[in-house]
């Protein structure tokens, strides 16, 4: 019988160290977890704050390639501003300043057409794109800023935005290095290419105009001297001005340069002019690497293109190597086993971003190692974001958003309660078979926790569940007062479990006033009643694994817990010193006999134990909540981070969308772009518009009255404004603003995306002519609109501006020229005679060829013959006025607005 007993006591000691094990196992797995998604948060921290890093370059390289940098804060500045204050400005915002002191350089490209016609259309994008990259690395180099490029004019100044004393000896030096460069592609390409440079300082009005499409840009009568300056030049010289040379103090010889020979301007305005002698060594002096050819034609008739790396990459150093070894190595480059250039390309992007991502991972992982370290030391909690008692956030909102957060594990620290109520039970048969009130407890107490399992699992797992018991979990999970009373429920069946289980036991022993109960009792009740008399501590340890069960909850409050805990410890304790005190006794007296005497009572130690356990698992549960409070805020962290990736990528995309066109931003975001790597799309039936205002040159002033011209420029980005707004209209949507040169608007139809809406969207087959042309109709229309919107302005401001607007309609190449300094433009025969309509027109007219008449008129437009015309470069060309429109019928479904040109038929 003795080995029975003792068996069996072993059997429950081993259910209570199972059950500690389970509970354990469990509490180790919820904190591990815990601790790795800390650490996943970490690094996507981490990384949210490298790619935000990441993102506000990009923004700030985008901008800064194309705007200076006070005009970019700015601009970046009013963009955030609410549109309330917007609304409350007179007038439209301009971004303009004065400088003084600058240097205007303008290179034109000379016998271009000849190497255009030479080339095919996309060789001669990349071409330029390869060119004018060197020519930016030359302007960083010099401390130029480039202004623009015009179809092969190429203009930047020097000491702008900051000043520099020396900024025309730099234009000069920029100068002479782009005829260094295009003497190489001249030898190269077998072409009759040449460089036309000139220079002349003075005062600019910096700055940017219109509400689309923009481009830094300079006016004043000083930048049209240097432009004149340029056209007065001669090929392969620099051409500078008598303010110019004044600037040098003697730096580089001159000699007459007689520009009022082949310039009017400059003869009518007596400037005097000078070229820049080329210094012999003027290569070796300056540093300047020569451009190396790196691609072959796919062409044979065409020539080579130019590469514009040097040959170590890098633009402050010499290229060391002669022009032989250059071409040795373009020999070896193209390698028969890599025939194809774009294949190299891939290849090489593809290595490339490999070893980029090897740098970022090993990066990342050490700024990991640098965070979680700074993590371990700083407290997250302290100070400002939570009360030191009850460890609340001093934030309302912050405690209510933590208050609802969903946690996953809820569900295992019911199941933990299940666990530990089943062992109990387990270990008190072991020890009391015979007590009746241990089982039932038992199903009553496992039934009531299955519920709430049930329940609080529900919402972790809502396909498995009803909709309305998900409904009903995902509402105590969000609910802190219900989640609370799920809780303290959960600990309440077990505490009462325990505490029925022990009051039942403590209700079979006789009362006696004896010193002990033992002479009272028969051998066959000692035996029945084993559990109870010879095993009290067992019941104290049930009390310990209720605490256990109460750490395990989560969501809950350590404040919440702690009350549990002192409703378990003191229930245990007043039972263990007055229900069971004769219990007590007798095992005190029967296990130790000999130190009766010296000896502190079993119903004070266990009480205290259970006590002193109660304190260890509190601190435990604060430090559990602390641990979720800190992962809350670093959560937090994250996501503000994200939101802040969001936003800026949602300014950089609408910076981008405004400085390029829809379809053609969308190639550039997300994605880092090289100087090879361009974008270009032929076009087949495209309609271009040139419309210039002639007489506001005779408008423009730089007396003080008009502070210098800015207020003139003011009036001049009111109406470019307005025409941007035209764009705004849906029957305008297939025209695309390209850009503003001086007073002259430049725009096409039909090059948007073929991804949107409408007749673009059919295939040219299944496309009548009529279709096929309507976006030209709708360039047509909008050049009308701009004379009515003009005249309104006139009409509101008593001036007399007039529009001067050459159409046409044609084939062009459309592109990005430099992916880090992109500049969206078209190229081709038809631009150029778009733009020889406007300046061989007449104020007040929209001149058109013949073939854009045949097509015009069937949409209604009424025309003028004008008659054979003179245009240079093409020879004679009949052209027609386009006089206003007689009907509607602009759009296919017939349901177009009457714009104010518009005559009805009655």
């Amino acid at each position: 019988m003795g080995l029975n007993l003792a068996s069996l006591k072993l059997l429950a000691n081993i259910m209570i160290y199972i059950c500690a094990i389970l509970v354990g196992v469990t509490s180790y797995y919820m904190a591990d977890r815990k601790h790795r998604k800390a650490f996943l948060e970490a690094r996507q921290s981490l990384e949210v704050k490298l790619n935000l890093e990441e993102q506000s370059q990009q923004q700030e390289r985008l901008l800064l390639s194309i705007l200076p940098k006070h005009i970019a804060d700015e601009m970046l500045k009013d963009m955030k501003k609410e549109p309330s204050q917007k609304e409350m400005q007179q007038f439209n915002t301009m971004y303009m300043y004065r400088h003084e002191n600058v240097s205007i350089l303008f290179a034109d490209i000379v016998g271009f057409t000849q190497l255009s016609s030479s080339c095919s259309a996309q060789e001669l994008v990349k071409l330029l794109n390869e060119l004018f990259a060197r020519f930016d690395k030359l302007a960083a180099k010099y401390h130029q800023l480039r202004i623009k490029i015009l179809g092969d004019c190429y203009y930047c100044i020097c000491g702008l935005p900051e000043y520099r004393e020396d900024h025309a000896a730099c234009s000069i030096r920029m100068g002479l290095a782009m005829v260094d460069a295009i003497s190489y592609v001249r030898e190269k390409t077998q072409t009759n290419v040449d460089m036309r440079v000139g220079v002349h300082s003075g005062t600019v009005l910096g700055g940017v105009l219109g509400q689309k499409r923009w481009q830094y840009d300079v006016w004043s009568t000083d930048v049209t001297v240097a432009n004149k300056m340029e056209a007065g030049g001669i090929p392969g010289r620099v051409h500078i001005s008598q303010s110019t040379m004044e600037c040098l103090h003697g730096e580089f010889d001159v000699e007459p340069g007689n520009g009022g020979d082949r310039c009017d301007y400059l003869r009518e305005r007596g400037i005097e002019t000078y070229l820049v002698a080329v210094p012999k060594v003027h290569l070796g002096k300056s540093g300047i690497s020569p451009v190396k050819l790196s691609v072959t034609s796919s062409n044979g008739n065409s020539p080579l293109l130019i590469n514009t790396t040097d040959c170590n990459g890098s633009v402050e150093e010499t290229c060391n190597k002669a022009p032989e070894e250059a071409e040795e190595l373009d020999t070896r480059v193209v390698n028969p086993s890599f025939p194809n250039p774009r294949r190299r390309l891939r290849l090489r992007d593809l290595a490339e971003r490999v070893i980029d991502a090897q740098e970022n991972e090993q990066e990342l992982n050490k700024l990991l190692n640098e965070a979680l370290l700074e993590r371990e030391t700083v407290q997250a909690l302290k100070g400002k974001h939570t009360n030191r008692l009850s460890l609340r956030f001093v934030d309302p909102d912050l405690e209510v958003r933590f208050s609802v957060e969903k946690e996953k594990q809820s569900g295992a620290a019911f199941c933990c309660s299940c666990v530990v109520l089943l062992f109990t039970t387990v270990m008190e048969a072991l020890i009391d078979p015979r007590l009746i009130i241990n089982y039932i407890t038992f199903a009553v107490g496992e039934t009531l926790l299955l519920i709430l399992t049930i329940c609080s699992l529900a919402a972790i797992f809502p396909g498995v569940f009803p909709k309305k018991l998900v409904s009903f979990s995902t509402w105590i999970d969000h609910t802190r007062w219900a989640r609370n009373t799920w809780a303290m429920a959960a600990i309440f069946i077990l505490t009462m479990a325990d505490l029925l289980d022990m009051l039942s036991c403590a209700a079979r022993v006789p009362d006696s006033g004896s010193t002990t109960v033992a002479p009272f009792l028969s051998t066959s009740s000692q035996s029945s009643l084993g559990g109870c008399l010879n095993n009290p501590k067992y019941y104290s340890f049930i009390a310990v694994l209720a605490l256990i069960a109460t750490t395990m909850l989560v969501q809950v409050s350590h404040m919440v817990k702690l009350t549990l805990m002192l409703l378990i410890t003191a229930t245990t304790g007043i039972v263990n010193i007055y229900s069971w005190k004769d219990i007590f006794d007798h095992y005190d007296t029967v296990r130790f006999q000999e130190y009766s005497s010296g000896m502190v009572p079993s119903k004070f130690t266990m009480t205290v134990m259970i006590f002193m356990m109660m304190v260890s698992f509190y601190y435990f549960s604060r430090h559990v909540e602390k641990l979720a409070r800190t992962l809350f805020l670093w959560k937090i962290e994250v996501h503000e981070q994200k939101e802040k990736v969001y936003e800026m990528r949602r300014w950089n995309e609408a910076l981008v969308t405004n400085m390029l066109p829809e379809h053609v931003a969308r190639h550039f975001l997300g994605s880092k772009k090289r100087d090879e790597e361009l974008y270009s799309q032929s076009y087949d039936e495209i309609g271009v518009m040139f419309a210039s205002i002639p007489n506001f040159s005779d408008f423009y002033t730089e007396e003080s009255i008009n502070n210098g011209g800015i207020e003139c420029l003011r009036f001049l980005n009111e109406i470019i404004s307005d025409f941007d707004s035209l764009l705004d209209e849906p029957k305008f949507r297939y025209i695309t603003k390209i850009k503003t040169i001086g007073s002259t608007y430049m725009a096409a139809s039909g090059v948007t995306s073929d991804v949107n809406d409408g007749y673009i969207c059919m295939k040219k087959e299944e496309q009548s002519d009529r279709e096929r042309w309507q976006h030209l109709a709708d360039l047509a229309d909008f050049a009308l609109a701009m004379k009515v919107t003009l005249m309104n302005i006139n009409y509101q401001s008593f001036n007399n501006f007039m529009l001067r607007i050459g159409l046409n309609k044609g084939g062009v190449l459309a592109g990005v020229i430099g992916a880090r300094k992109p500049h969206y433009d078209i190229w081709g025969n038809t631009v150029n005679v778009a733009s020889r309509m406007e300046s061989t027109g007449v104020m007040g007219n929209i001149q058109v060829v013949e073939d854009c008449y045949n097509i015009l008129k069937e949409y209604g437009f009424r025309f003028v013959r004008r008659g054979p015309i003179f245009v240079k470069g093409k020879g004679e060309l009949l052209t027609y006025f386009l006089k206003g429109k007689d009907k509607q019928g602009s759009f296919i479904n017939g349901s177009s607005v009457t714009l104010p040109h518009q005559v009805v038929d009655s």
